[in-house]
């Protein structure tokens, strides 16, 4: 997959996205802030969610409309989705600020007016949330401009998401990837299954990922050991901002350490590397080698009274133990020093 002239795959670092959502509080310069701190804090790219509250619901208030439990336990969704969206007409504006800072700019839009809009703005690429991986119109909408779809996968089977690639490919694009995703706010780690990750990495053939709302970073950098491209964190200045996504957030602190140990984990998997590494050269004089123990005479035979297999390296291979017992010194040989072949032979 790429986005711009990058490049997200295996063998590349991990695509590290940071999602604003709706902890801007209603402020663009504090949306403003939040760009420039997710670039200081390792991310690559800055995601905001293009929607009103009457392009993703209706004001209605009947019990289908409420939520019930969790993180918005008794919100109404028209009204959780008026003090949650990003207004439009700060996006262009914002995206210039992602430009003038250098990190990456991209939306999830969530109905085809949302599209039309991000066209209009001229975002690189888009983002399916896993809500709506159901929804094959809107997908095929977004995969027809022709752009990068990051696809996120919460709740889905496996027919379901197929049906998703699918529609996606229906467009004529190739240009996709998926992230596992635990669609709970805040979602728990025990819970989350990564090996479903590398599951879809196998049967789809595309680039994977996570779209994490855990706390904390163990899921990110689990996923990136496990081979996710892509990383996708909340991302907000304070906890304490009471934004409808600060509980499940990440503050700039906490990202920047997430970041760091992502970068870590992933020379820590480095490549397939036999032999001796370049940091295990001065240890290799303490492997175990073939040493004299006792004081040996000339003419005397080698046994196993008086040479061993010890520590340290420099002396003869331990594969040669067998064969040099029996053998006699060509010799004196002081107790400590390493055995070798021009020390023995078979003569009487």
């Amino acid at each position: 997959m790429w986005i711009g002239d990058r490049e997200i795959g295996k063998g590349h670092p991990a695509y590290l996205i940071a999602e604003m959502s709706a902890n801007h509080a209603g402020s663009i310069e504090r949306a403003k802030e939040i760009i420039r701190s997710a670039k200081e804090s390792g991310a690559d790219c800055i995601k905001i969610q293009t929607y009103t509250p009457d392009t993703i619901t209706i004001d209605c208030d009947n019990e289908y409309f409420r939520i019930s439990e969790g993180a918005w336990d008794g919100e109404n969704l028209y009204q959780l989705y008026g003090k949650a969206y990003t207004p439009w007409e700060w996006q262009k504006e914002l995206k210039e600020e992602a430009e003038n800072v250098g990190i990456d700019f991209f939306s999830t839009p969530f109905d085809h007016t949302s599209v039309d809009f991000l066209e209009g703005v001229g975002v690189g690429f888009y983002k399916i949330a896993s809500f709506e991986l159901v929804d094959i119109p809107l997908i095929e909408y977004v995969a027809s401009k022709g752009k990068p779809v990051i696809m996120s996968t919460g709740m889905a089977s496996l027919a379901e998401i197929e049906e998703a690639m699918q529609a996606v490919y229906r467009m004529g694009n190739r240009n996709v990837a998926l992230l596992r995703c635990a669609s709970a706010y805040p979602a728990a780690t025990d819970g989350m299954n990564l090996k479903t990750m590398q599951n879809m990495a196998e049967v789809f053939g595309v680039p994977v990922g996570l779209s994490d709302h855990s706390l904390g970073s163990v899921g990110a950098v689990t996923a990136v050991a496990l081979g996710a491209n892509i990383i996708e964190k909340h991302f907000c200045l304070d906890r304490m901002d009471g934004t409808p996504d600060a509980s499940f957030s990440m503050t700039p602190k906490e990202y920047k350490q997430m970041a760091a140990d992502v970068r870590q984990a992933e020379r820590a998997v480095g490549r397939v590397d036999y032999g001796v590494s370049g940091q295990e050269r001065t240890s290799l004089s303490l492997r175990r080698s073939i040493f004299c123990v006792k004081d040996i005479m000339e003419g005397e035979v080698i046994s196993e009274e008086n040479v061993r297999i010890i520590r340290p390296g420099q002396g003869l291979h331990p594969r040669h133990y067998p064969e040099i017992i029996g053998q006699r010194a060509l010799c004196d040989i002081k107790r400590g020093t390493p055995l070798g072949f021009d020390m023995i032979g078979r003569g009487r």
